[in-house]
């Protein structure tokens, strides 16, 4: 009995722990790059492209193969040990084994080597590509929570604020003071701002929702992330030049990897095209040896046993193959045409995959210093908007204004603080990127 309910104690506190868990920024990460699907199957690519590579080495070596037959013979037949014909029924077998070597192909067994280890290469950028894609997809889905998070946060201290005034205002109004139309104004702004809180409730779930999805976890409704308030990332990255972070995305960023491979791909497969145009050599040697039911010693007149037949009837050969391709309709020609055309297409690509970086670094450079400028103007108008609300609050209280009035400040603070969380996420954000084409980690936001 103690022990049931230790276990049970034990179960509970973990249930309890698996509720109260509060992912951060970098659990969010890295859980998604073990879990998530197409990181798993970009991953199987690259253990097809090490497969590929073991193959290709492997085709270096001889093969060797072995071969037996056994045949029942009846009618007029050759007896295969005789090489005589035979109106007989009699059985008969054969066997061998045989080994053979590429000794010469116009170098094709080295050059695919050489392909499938670019071939693995990419694999691996794709994968990498992979990970950098749900990382900052990941990121962005999280600080869409903090944002919801803060808003929702701001949308009920206003409420707060308005219910404290409509108090206020109740009690002017049963003094006389304020007219009942100030009251009901304040009452359809509750309102107003009730269903704003019910909105804001439903976009954090769902990106909530969203995110652990992404994560591939089955709790959506107890999924949630650290309650840190975080504040403003570092902006040093803006110290440097559009130029120098371009540059450096260049080492960094794997979509400029992977055309630059696929192009190296390209020409490698101009080169094994070329091979076609080689002859070949080839080297094998082999060993058989055969048996037949009726195989008479013509000296003792006694069927030859089956052992020693197989010494009787053995035989090995050695040899080489030269083959040399003299006309094969323009097959290779065109093939190697076919090539060459997609070594040109493939370098244009990487042409445009470095241009498309280099766009859209400078256009991230300029998106992070327009957010910060865009953030910095947020903090100044609800500034000013906080000052502006104060004032007509003090002038509503004594009676020198109308609820419209003061609504329509309020309405106006509080639009301006919600311009402050909607930039100040993206702010970050912008900088987490521009950061990550820089080559820093995008999972530290303090």
């Amino acid at each position: 009995m103690k022990k049931s309910i230790i276990i049970a104690l034990l179960l509970f506190g973990v249930f309890v722990q698996a509720q109260d868990k509060k992912w951060t920024l970098l659990e969010c990460v890295n859980y998604a790059l073990e879990n998530n699907i197409s990181i798993q199957q970009s991953e199987l690519d690259v253990d097809l492209a090490g497969i590929d590579k073991n193959q290709a080495v492997f085709n270096f070596l001889p093969n060797l193969n072995s071969n037996a037959s056994f045949n029942i013979n009846t009618g007029a037949n050759i007896n295969p040990a005789t090489n005589q014909f035979e109106n007989s029924t009699f059985r008969s077998a054969n066997g061998g084994v045989s080994s053979g070597i590429n000794i010469f192909s116009g170098l094709s067994n080295w050059k695919t080597l050489q392909r499938a280890k670019i071939n693995q290469i990419a694999s691996e950028y794709r994968l990498d590509k992979m990970k950098d894609d749900i990382s900052l997809f990941v990121a962005n889905s999280f600080l869409q929570i903090l944002a919801n998070r803060e808003q929702l946060k701001v949308l009920r201290a206003q409420n707060e604020v308005t219910k404290e005034n409509l108090k206020n205002t109740q009690d002017l109004v049963d003094a006389g003071v304020l007219p009942q139309g100030d009251l009901l104004e304040l009452k359809a702004t509750d309102a107003t701002q009730a269903q704003q809180i019910i909105a804001a409730e439903n976009a954090l779930f769902i990106s909530k929702f969203g995110l652990a999805q992404t994560l591939q976890l089955k709790d959506y409704q107890n999924f949630d992330i650290s309650d840190e308030d975080y504040g403003l990332v570092p902006a040093t990255i803006l110290e440097r030049s559009a130029s120098e972070i371009a540059e450096k995305a260049k080492e960094e960023i794997n979509d400029v990897k992977i055309a630059k491979a696929n192009y190296e791909l390209a020409e490698k497969d101009l080169e094994l095209a070329r091979t076609d145009y080689f002859p070949t050599l080839s080297g094998f040697i082999g060993y058989n040896t055969r048996w037949a039911s009726s195989q008479i010693n013509p000296f003792t007149g006694e069927d030859i046993p089956f052992v020693e037949q197989l010494y009787l009837f053995d035989g090995t050969s050695v040899g080489l193959q030269l083959n040399v391709p003299i006309f094969n309709r323009f097959n290779v020609r065109n093939n190697v045409k076919r090539s060459k055309v997609q070594v040109e297409r493939l370098k244009y690509q990487l042409e445009q995959a470095e241009l498309d970086l280099e766009s859209t670094v400078y256009q991230a450079y300029n998106d992070a210093k327009n957010s910060k400028k865009t953030y910095e103007a947020a903090l100044q108008t609800e500034e000013a908007r906080r000052l502006a609300f104060e004032y007509a609050k003090e002038r509503y209280d004594v009676g020198l204004s109308n609820a419209f009035d003061f609504n329509q400040s309020r309405t106006a603070y509080e639009n301006a603080q919600s311009d402050v969380v909607r930039t100040k996420y993206d702010y970050i954000f912008r900088l987490k990127i521009l950061e990550f084409y820089f080559g820093l980690p995008i999972t530290d936001l303090n």
